[in-house]
């Protein structure tokens, strides 16, 4: 197994027990974190770690490599440490005989980033002052959008006092949506359904009989791992705040930890599985990815 995953595993286990959930930290006012001096996107289970430790560490603006700050002409301040981050070098299967068979092999890898405000000597890239010069948007109009990029999505059913998701009907249930403290609230419960629905053998076909494992059980913990996490993804795109109250958070939290303290690689394949979630709702298409957002 790769070192990437047990060193991912343990950031993200230390942030667990700490009771820090990761993916519930919110990035709508801090997005240039979420980037790397180049500008592109983190996604995956760098989103969450790149988040939660900045907000946790103070650190504000995009991220560069050692060896980056270095060709910049720049210097990481003494005595600073940086955050882990995984990436995915695609290599060649090769046959028996030594001969390419026309797939790839994923090998995680990783490596560490430091913020630029860690860093002497470099100027803040062009990008950022353009991202801050942009207009703010409705959320709840963007929420809405978002809702309606999923494409061949399951019906939705109103009304009951609980939220969730019938693989067998293909169908999401949600309270009426007064009983939500806020338009928040409601559409990131329904963002969660929403991606527990892309788990169903006509789309990304993720389970079986998943929703039906009892609460606790290592199969319920990792589905509804994949389902926070997607619905932190389609949050974060609709630039919504979840202000959701966690019920059983501490069972959670350590059904979590379990998962992933069995399996290293449990919490990077539930948040390459998380984005692949949302990007099928957002209509994205699929791409190969090498940031940490691929299985």
């Amino acid at each position: 197994m790769s070192k990437a995953y047990e060193v991912i595993a343990a950031k993200i286990t230390e942030m667990l027990e700490q009771g820090t959930i990761p993916w519930k930290k919110p990035w709508r006012n801090n997005s240039a974190v979420l980037r790397s001096y180049q500008g592109r996107d983190y996604r995956g289970i760098n989103l969450f770690i790149l988040n939660a430790w900045a907000q946790a560490e103070g650190h504000k603006g995009c991220w560069l490599t050692f060896n980056q700050v270095q060709k910049l002409g720049g210097k990481v301040r003494k005595g600073e440490k940086g955050c882990p981050v995984v990436f995915w070098k695609f290599l060649d299967e090769l046959d028996d005989e030594g001969k390419a068979t026309g797939k790839t092999i994923p090998l995680c890898r990783y490596y560490t980033v430091f913020a630029i405000d860690q860093c002497e000597g470099i100027d803040e890239p062009s990008w950022v002052a353009k991202m801050k010069d942009q207009a703010p948007v409705d959320s709840i109009e963007s929420a809405e959008a978002v809702w309606g990029c999923y494409s061949g999505r399951p019906e939705l059913c109103e009304g009951g006092n609980q939220a969730s998701y019938s693989p067998l009907m293909d169908r999401i249930q949600m309270p009426e949506r007064a009983f939500f403290k806020d338009s928040a609230s409601y559409y990131a419960t329904l963002f969660h359904e929403a991606t527990h629905s892309t788990g169903h053998e006509s789309r990304l076909s993720r389970f079986k009989d998943n929703r039906s494992s009892s609460f606790g059980t290592e199969t319920y913990s990792r589905e509804e791992l994949v389902a926070e996490m997607g619905a932190a993804f389609l949050c974060g795109a609709a630039g919504i705040e979840d202000s959701r109250t966690l019920e059983n958070a501490a069972a959670y939290i350590k059904g979590w930890l379990k998962a992933i303290k069995d399996d290293p690689r449990a919490v990077v394949i539930a948040a390459a599985q998380a984005q692949k979630a949302a990007d099928l709702i957002l209509g994205k298409k699929a791409e190969k990815a090498t940031d940490g957002s691929a299985e």
